[in-house]
């Protein structure tokens, strides 16, 4: 079917709903470890209580993703899922900051982290299934806009509620800046989500009656369980074969996710208390200034969220001078290089300065690994390829959490600078690697590429949002 050209405000529309999810995660991301704090964690302890995060990616994603593909209902076939993560992760928003007990809190992120991959996940899929080719990267530059703004406000709502005057804690300890911020970020979620599925439609499959022969066919007959069973195991059987052939450039590239990912989990767990203990001084979580410093740290976060948007638009140029595995390797050196130097800062507005080079990684980390990898994946296994591409995300994720407590305790004395300091060398390592990975891709790769995202829709990472288009794929 020949889609037809969206309007500004269609695609506006369809793509609002990601100011809400990012809402969500950017609140999750400044502020979880500072909860688990005031609720009487040791900072060895936070890795652990991070789990939840990549372990409901690595299982919720991809069984989303098929089960949206094989969906058709008076909702259609993302907005479903849109709908109900969006109620089940506004839910969970809403009790975050009341939590009484550090098992509630942990329970509560379980809750939170699978809600929001159920509605972010069939999101990816809906540019590709609502726009022709010619508009999917003016989707995809609309999805990163909100994006932008939803992780800036996430970012900076505690430190502008505290500028306003908002004093006192929870009686569990958390700052009442934090509550309100979640409640909003709650509010937030479910009306953006709202406001793309109720203004936007989608279009149902060619041939209705041959997608529900289909849809029979991979679910079978019997109780609603075992038809869920048949689509799991459908979905295994897929993902096995792939992985027993998969491309050299795939498995060089992995290695480096790797670091990488190693390196961004240990910034995201432990830098807004780094920003308490080692810029203000206080390592008490009852005091006022362990609460600025948990709120400067999400003020970091938003610095780099911006210059991750603003740098995306120049990364095609400065890959198409020099080559992606270039820009790459030194956009990951920039990130490495802003985290080690916290080292070296001891003053607020100056740590700002780090978040620069860690928005100039963050932002080739989220386009140039996948424009390197999508020349050396056979177009028609596209898809399950770069779901398996999330698992190189998310398993160190579970690695640094299950493992990092001794080290944080034994090594580092639960000292959480030295925790980012070891995220910037990760880092570095990843940038080091990337000279053993192979580009294979040329630029006549484009209309494979095209074609197979018409066929079978890419599959993006949990913890990544999507950006700008890299460009190389456009031309």
């Amino acid at each position: 079917m020949e889609k037809p050209r969206l309007s500004f405000w269609q695609i506006w529309n369809m793509s609002f709903g990601f100011l809400g999810i990012q809402f969500g995660w950017g609140l999750q991301l400044a502020n979880m470890s500072a909860i688990y704090t005031y609720l009487g964690a040791d900072a060895d302890r936070i890795p652990l209580l991070w789990l939840a995060g990549p372990m409901t990616g690595l299982i919720v994603q991809p069984i989303i993703g098929s089960m949206s593909d094989r969906t058709w209902n008076r909702l259609g076939r993302r907005r479903p899922y849109f709908l109900t993560g969006a109620i089940l992760s506004s839910v969970a928003l809403f009790f975050m900051p009341d939590s009484t007990a550090l098992w509630i809190a942990a329970s509560l992120l379980w809750i939170l982290d699978a809600s929001i991959n159920v509605s972010m996940e069939p999101f990816r899929a809906f540019v590709a299934d609502k726009l022709n080719v010619n508009q999917r990267t003016v989707g995809f530059v609309m999805q990163s806009f909100f994006i932008g703004i939803g992780a800036t406000l996430a970012n900076v709502l505690p430190y502008l509620f505290r500028k306003g005057g908002v004093t006192g804690r929870t009686a569990s300890g958390i700052p009442l800046t934090v509550q309100y911020s979640f409640k909003i970020g709650a509010l937030a979620f479910l009306l953006c989500v709202l406001w793309t599925v109720f203004t936007s439609r989608e279009y149902p499959p060619e041939n209705l009656e041959a997608f529900r022969r289909k849809q029979a066919a991979t679910s079978g007959t019997g109780s609603t369980l075992s038809k869920l069973i048949n689509v799991l195991r459908e979905l295994l059987r897929e993902i096995s074969a792939a992985l027993r052939e998969m491309p050299q450039t795939m498995k060089q590239l992995a290695i480096v996710q790797i670091f990488t990912w190693l390196g961004l989990f240990c910034m995201w767990m432990f830098f807004g208390l780094m920003t308490s203990q080692h810029i203000f001084a206080a390592s008490d979580p009852s005091t006022a200034r362990f609460a600025e410093g948990s709120e400067w740290g999400g003020i970091c976060f938003a610095v780099y969220s911006i210059v991750c948007f603003a740098v995306a638009f120049a990364l095609p140029k400065l890959a198409s001078a020099t080559s992606r595995k270039t820009v790459h390797a030194v956009a990951l050196i920039c990130g490495g290089v802003g985290l080690l130097s916290t080292y070296l800062i001891h003053d607020p507005w100056v740590l700002l300065l780090t978040m620069v080079g860690v928005g100039i990684a963050w932002a080739s980390i989220l386009s140039m690994p996948y424009a390197i990898l999508s020349g050396a994946l056979p177009p028609a296994r596209m898809g399950v390829y770069m779901g398996i591409f999330n698992f190189f995300i998310v398993i160190p994720e579970i690695i640094a959490s299950l493992s990092f407590q001794p080290l944080v305790k034994h090594v580092f004395n639960n000292n959480p600078l030295y925790v980012v300091m070891l995220g910037g060398a990760c880092l570095l390592v990843a940038a080091a690697l990337v000279g053993r990975v192979r580009d294979v891709a040329d630029r006549s790769v484009a209309a494979e590429v095209i074609a197979a995202d018409e066929a079978e829709h890419f599959i993006v990472p949990e913890s990544a949002q999507p950006v700008p288009s890299t460009g190389l794929l456009d031309e």
